[in-house]
């Protein structure tokens, strides 16, 4: 199943298994597992850029991809490492990984301005196209993603609300979605399964918090 090797520890904090390893906002992170091929950040909040799960998930090759308007914050996080600095729209190979950084933003919120230019990633590897959305509303860019998998924040507040999150996912209608960025900070179980329950019947929902 396409989901199988992709786990979701806490909010955002994301790993795929695959030709590399890849890990997404790594966040409360307590091992030392350095087993990180790749580490994308969408964003500055404390539950996306959190020093110690960085230095618990990192290793000595490890190649970051980070927002280009996150340079300062990341400085000493990446230091001595190969780092991507993207804007929305650009897109890199990083060996066998194919990565399209996308807009994250709100639209009527103040927590995530479109002029920060954070992201989301569009990650293809092993033939399979996976969607890390990062903190953000529906954007109308966002509804021209094509991906295999939709990884897509439902608790509100700072991100989408579960409808909202469904109505996206229904929109770019891929095979797998999974929602995340809830039952930590914000969001509830009861969010995770109204939107379960409003992603159209052919798109699998897999739970992974």
């Amino acid at each position: 199943m396409l989901a199988d090797n992709i786990t979701v520890n806490v909010q955002s904090s994301i790993r795929i298994d695959g030709a590399k390893i890849v890990r997404f906002d790594p966040f409360q992170v307590s091992e030392a597992f350095h087993d990180a091929d790749i580490i994308l950040l969408t964003h500055a909040h404390f539950d996306h850029l959190d020093p110690d799960s960085l230095v618990n998930v990192k290793k000595a090759d490890t190649v970051f991809v980070v927002p280009a308007s996150m340079r300062e914050e990341v400085r000493e996080h990446v230091a001595g490492h190969t780092v991507h600095y993207l804007k929305p729209g650009d897109e890199i190979d990083i060996g066998p990984v194919h990565i399209k950084a996308v807009p994250a933003y709100n639209l009527n919120k103040p927590f995530h301005p479109k002029d920060n230019q954070w992201l989301g990633y569009v990650v293809t590897m092993d033939n399979v196209r996976y969607y890390a959305a990062g903190d953000t509303d529906a954007a109308d860019e966002l509804k021209r993603i094509a991906c295999d998998v939709a990884m897509v924040p439902i608790g509100g507040t700072y991100t989408m609300i579960a409808p909202e999150a469904a109505a996206l996912v229904n929109e770019i209608h891929p095979r797998v979605a999974i929602p995340i960025h809830y039952g930590s900070v914000v969001g509830s179980a009861e969010d995770a399964a109204e939107f379960q329950r409003l992603v159209a019947m052919d798109i699998l929902v897999v739970k992974k918090l």
